[in-house]
């Protein structure tokens, strides 16, 4: 295992962090956790070397802290530093903060967490957050040694990033969405380096797009990666480039199998900063454009055409759609259309009114291209 620098702290973080958000499950309820297999998992994991375990309020259903918990008795709570995360949706008012924490104490079995991060934010919780005084609360708990480091997770533009960066000069990590398909995604590399250069360790999830990036090529991105052969599959390919990043501190997978645990140790042991040559990075522009050459609807999400009178929301229906069709993930992709949009705002709400189609630079058809993604995603496929 590698281990690289972790910002501005003085500690080294194996590149390859454990996300303990989609762990094997009985019964394939989420909630149903496999908890002899998983610990053997998350064990199997730091006995090989990582040594940054990162957890949350809502994972598996508020089911993982616990499990978390379990796998770290017997010695292993001291070979690793540990993250959850505050469920900033949740919180209301000041007092919320401590309730929730102090339940994550409860579930984790521990008296203080080594990372505790500002889960998700975006406009509307970080607005909220500030409301109830984020702050002073964090400052509090560090001094009384309950947090050790902060840092938050995001999901939202660029220049709300930036802003909540300079925000708070005492952030420690951010961790944010980022793969080789999503150099311009939210935060993105403008974002990383931004962080980078206020001395904040990056921590990146999604490296495989929520597993998109491990499916097999199409054959025009394989024609693509068939001009080197320095990389044996889909996940080192996308591990790589990332690893290749000497601004990234941690890659965090979310491994559901012993086979995913032993197999991304071996590619962290041979990925490092400067692997890839110039040519090697010119490829991995060249996939992401034959992957999205594949997209069947040419939305650049530019938003022009919302809000939806009815409620639909047509950027993210395109862009799981196209998502669906690029990777070959439509399983994957109705899953999240049933599970994670909110019903009303699924494509089956288009009255077919017309309200967007003046307004779309890209002169989509809007409603027909709707009436597919439902007809792909939705529960009548």
């Amino acid at each position: 295992m590698h281990y690289r620098k972790f910002g501005k702290l003085d500690w080294k973080v194996s590149a390859l962090g454990y996300g303990i958000m989609r762990m094997p499950l009985l019964d394939n309820k989420s909630s149903e956790i496999d908890e002899e297999e998983s610990i053997n998992m998350i064990r199997k994991g730091i006995d090989s070397g990582i040594n940054y375990i990162d957890t949350a309020y809502p994972y598996h259903k508020g089911k993982s802290e616990a499990l978390v918990a379990k796998a770290l008795k017997d010695g292993y709570r001291e070979k690793v530093k540990l993250a959850t995360k505050l469920p900033s949706w949740l919180i209301e008012q000041h007092s919320d903060l401590d309730k929730y924490f102090n339940e994550q104490l409860q579930r984790l079995e521990c008296d203080s967490i080594d990372f505790y991060l500002l889960h998700a934010l975006n406009k509307k919780y970080w607005k909220k957050l500030r409301e109830v005084d984020i702050f002073s609360w964090l400052e509090a708990k560090k001094k009384n040694g309950f947090i050790k480091h902060v840092g938050f997770s995001f999901h939202d533009e660029l220049p709300l990033f930036k802003n909540i960066i300079d925000s708070y000069d005492k952030w420690d990590v951010c961790q944010i969405q980022y793969n080789f398909m999503d150099k311009d995604y939210q935060a993105g590399e403008e974002g990383l380096n931004y962080a980078a250069s206020k001395g904040l360790g990056i921590i990146v999830m999604e490296p495989l797009k929520g597993g998109q990036l491990a499916f097999k090529f199409p054959d025009s991105v394989q024609k693509v990666w068939d001009k080197s052969d320095h990389f044996a599959g889909p996940v080192e390919r996308a591990f790589s480039w990332l690893w290749d990043q000497e601004k990234i501190s941690v890659v965090l997978s979310g491994m559901s199998a012993m086979e995913h645990v032993i197999d991304n140790v071996e590619i962290a042991a041979r990925c490092s900063v400067n692997r890839l040559d110039d040519e090697d990075r010119k490829l991995y522009d060249e996939a992401a454009n034959a992957y999205r050459a594949l997209s069947p609807v040419p939305c650049t999400t530019c938003g022009y055409c919302m809000p939806c009178p009815f409620g639909v929301d047509i950027p993210r229906n395109f862009d799981l759609y196209n998502d669906a069709v690029m990777y070959g993930s439509f399983e994957q992709c109705r899953e999240i259309y049933k599970d994670w949009f909110g019903a009303e705002s699924h494509a089956e709400k288009c009255t077919e009114c017309g309200d967007c189609l003046p307004k779309c630079p890209q002169k989509i058809d809007i409603p027909k291209e709707l009436n597919k993604v439902q007809s792909k995603l939705g529960e009548s496929d």
